[in-house]
């Protein structure tokens, strides 16, 4: 999957929307708004870097020799 791509950004928007109604419907707490958006976002970063490191030895030519 291509980062930034159109299938990155739509698996993007469905782990934010899911992330965001989790903890918004979830919490009760007066800040519960914030705390909603910055766990979302982290999740969308997070998963963003993952398939970055996921993608980057996708098409190696020279992988490591002996790598288990």
């Amino acid at each position: 999957m291509k980062l930034l791509g159109r299938n990155h950004i739509i698996i993007s928007v469905i782990t934010f929307s899911t992330l965001f109604l989790m903890n918004y419907l979830g919490n009760q707490e007066a800040d519960k708004l914030e705390r909603a958006l910055l766990t979302a976002l982290a999740g969308v970063v997070g998963l963003s870097i993952g398939l970055f490191i996921y993608n980057k030895g996708k098409d190696d030519k020279n992988p490591p020799p002996n790598f288990d």
